[in-house]
C-alpha cells in the first residue's frame, strides 16, 4: 500500500506544491503551525530517518538545502525552524521521511 506522501508525489492526492525536482517535492502543510509551514520530502520512499543509508548523504543534503532555499523564498529572513521526526515515539505520523519548515513567527524552546 502506498503511503500518503507517495500519493502526493504521484498526483493521486492533491497538494499545494511549492517546489519539485527529480529528487524532492515541497508542499504546504495541510495543518499549518506557523504562517509559513511546508514539508520537503524525497520522491523515493524512505520510511524513517533510521532507514537512511550511507549512500543517501547527497539526498539528505539536498533536502536540507531545498528547505533553506524555500524558507528564504517564503520570507523567513528572520529565522525558521526545521524538524524531522523519527518513528512513533519521535512524533512521526507518516512513514515517509519529511522535513517540516516553519517560519514567520517567533519559535520557542522547548517546543510545546
Amino acid at each position: 500500500m502506498e503511503c500518503l506522501f507517495c500519493k502526493i508525489i504521484t498526483g493521486e492526492i492533491p497538494a499545494r506544491i511549492l517546489y519539485e525536482d527529480d529528487q524532492v517535492v515541497a508542499f504546504h502543510d495541510v495543518n499549518p503551525q506557523a504562517p509559513v509551514h511546508f514539508l520537503v520530502i524525497p520522491k523515493r520512499h524512505i520510511a524513517t530517518l533510521d532507514d537512511l543509508a550511507d549512500n543517501d548523504t547527497t539526498l539528505a543534503g539536498h533536502i536540507l538545502l531545498t528547505a533553506q532555499r524555500l524558507a528564504a523564498q517564503q520570507g523567513c529572513s528572520q529565522g525558521f525552524r526545521v524538524v524531522m521526526n523519527c518513528n512513533e515515539h519521535g512524533g512521526q505520523t507518516v512513514s515517509h521521511i519529511h522535513m517540516h519548515v516553519l517560519g514567520q513567527r517567533q519559535m520557542h524552546w522547548p517546543p510545546g
